[in-house]
């Protein structure tokens, strides 16, 4: 499994009344292969997880994902950790659903036969073949994020990064998802307010006022995020 490693990291933004602080320096190793981060609204959590690709940069320490400086090496980091939104109409940004895998692929493949047929591949691969030429927006809100996540998932990454994939989804849907993202080979971070996929995961980290309040296994996790939820 890659290595994650965050060193004294965090992030403040300017406010009209000083800095606040949205996440506290903070340093982990993460080496399992799922690893879920729970927290309340705010919390920072999803600050968090965008620290690891370079979607947000510390303004003190650092973040390393193989002793890559995300900071100072970030298109080298984001071949290798992949980014999901809780949103999918974040990333679906082409008309048809092959074309947007293609454009997934548009590095690693530059003839455009060859990537039409390793896009048609990844959508069978996810179940989505039969909408191979369907418009993005016709799409449910379920094969929409299983179309992001296959959109993602194309490039091969080593690691992938999830906020909330599951939110805007119905029972049936959040299920599929999540044991798509569960089954993976690739280390998974997962955001999540689904608190049975978080225990399912191996080792929680839950997130309160911008700082990690428990680091540890699952079920002993999520029991304290829930005490703490609920006071």
């Amino acid at each position: 499994m890659p290595t994650i490693q965050l060193d004294g990291a965090g992030v403040t933004v300017p406010t009209v009344s000083g800095d606040r602080v949205v996440l506290a320096p903070t340093t982990l190793t993460l080496t399992e292969r799922r690893i879920g981060i729970v927290g309340a609204n705010g919390s920072g959590k999803s600050t968090l997880a965008r620290l690891l690709n370079g979607l947000v940069t510390p303004t003190v320490g650092r973040v390393l994902v193989d002793g890559l400086d995300v900071a100072r090496q970030g298109a080298e980091v984001r071949r290798r950790v992949g980014f999901s939104f809780t949103d999918p109409a974040a990333q679906l940004v082409m008309p048809t659903c092959v074309e947007d895998v293609e454009l997934s692929l548009r590095r690693r493949e530059r003839n455009g036969d060859r990537r039409r047929e390793l896009a048609l591949a990844v959508l069978d691969r996810y179940g989505l073949a039969d909408h191979a030429h369907d418009s993005v927006h016709s799409l449910s809100g379920g094969q929409k994020q299983l179309l992001a996540l296959a959109g993602v998932l194309a490039t091969e990454p080593a690691v992938l990064v999830a906020d909330e994939p599951t939110t805007l989804l119905d029972l049936a849907n959040t299920r599929r998802v999540g044991d798509l993202l569960l089954g993976l080979d690739q280390q998974l971070v997962l955001v999540t307010h689904d608190l049975d996929l978080a225990r399912r995961c191996d080792r929680v980290l839950v997130v309160a006022d911008g700082e990690i309040r428990y680091d540890g296994a699952p079920d002993a996790a999520v029991d304290d995020y829930v005490a703490s939820a609920l006071g």
